[in-house]
């Protein structure tokens, strides 16, 4: 009996520290205008890639662009962003769903390889509760910025579905 009383707890105490071992690591806040994009996205670090399909086939014609910015456009900080999608939709992170992912904007760093999983950290923002605009906070100077689709467990489409710009942020 008290073997079992031991190893329950043991157990138990296990599960406790296992689901809040990422606790830190899940609050990043990505600054948007828009209600939704306030939500963290979660979904990243819930991702189970043992057993998954491959990337979705990306639907001819489908684009990802910039809606409000254009190369070499000088901007203020935070930058507002807005991004656009067509022949594709833009959706949740967290499953995998035919012709439909989600953006990242990618700062300072070059488009993501087709299949490779986005990396969550402080200069690739992820936007997996379908966001279409948000606000970065850039310091001044010369920045690009690259919009990266991705499917719904974060691997990039690559660079057919991404776009990038290079802006300066005035002081």
């Amino acid at each position: 009996m008290n073997k079992f009383l031991f190893l329950s707890r043991l157990i138990f105490l296990g599960l406790i520290l296992s689901c809040n071992s990422n606790s830190s690591s899940d609050q990043t806040d990505n600054t948007a205008s828009d209600s939704t994009s306030k939500v963290t996205d979660s979904s990243h670090s819930n991702m189970n890639m043992s057993s998954v399909e491959p990337v979705p086939e990306i639907p001819a014609g489908a684009r990802v662009y910039f809606k409000n910015l254009k190369e070499g456009q000088t901007v203020s900080s935070p930058v507002k962003v807005e991004m656009g999608a067509e022949g594709i939709n833009v959706d949740t992170a967290g499953t995998i769903k035919a012709s439909s992912g989600h953006h990242h904007i990618l700062v300072d760093a070059s488009p993501i390889e087709q299949g490779q999983v986005v990396p969550k950290d402080s200069t690739h923002l992820h936007f997996g509760n379908a966001q279409k605009q948000a606000e970065v906070p850039l310091k001044p100077g010369k920045h690009t910025l690259s919009l990266q689709f991705a499917d719904g467990l974060h691997r990039s489409y690559g660079n057919k579905l991404s776009s990038t710009v290079t802006v300066t942020v005035k002081k």
